[in-house]
């Protein structure tokens, strides 16, 4: 059940990043996230549902176009944390970045993100 509730969170804060009208994107964060969510992105840290939304704004306005950002696996959670990996792709065969995210849930909605953008690199042996 947790699993499932967790996995609900995720795919509607995934959705903000596909809504048909960037108008739809703070409703879709605040069902997902709670007020003072903590979001570690590729641009460092910052708080709140607002500082969520600028990211997925900056990311729906890409360069190359509106891309398509979907979870590409299925959703892994050891007790009140959870992982998973996606996919965002630009149209045209435009670039493509994938990624895993670590989510920390509390009273059902995303408190803390933690984004890896991109796959590690391999260690030098």
């Amino acid at each position: 059940m947790q699993e499932e509730t967790a996995r609900s969170a995720i795919d509607t804060f995934i959705s903000a990043f596909n809504a048909s009208e960037d108008s739809y994107v703070t409703a879709l964060l605040s069902q997902a996230l709670t007020s003072d969510v903590v979001f570690w992105g590729p641009l460092g840290r910052s708080e709140g549902i607002a500082a969520v939304e600028r990211f997925v704004l900056d990311i729906r306005r890409h360069p190359a176009g509106t891309g398509t950002m979907v979870r590409s696996s299925a959703v892994d959670m050891p007790d009140e944390w959870a992982r998973y990996q996606w996919v965002f792709t630009t149209p045209g065969g435009g670039p493509r970045l994938t990624g895993t995210d670590v989510v920390h849930l509390r009273r059902s909605l995303i408190d803390q993100v933690i984004v890896f953008a991109g796959e590690p690199e391999a260690s030098a042996s």
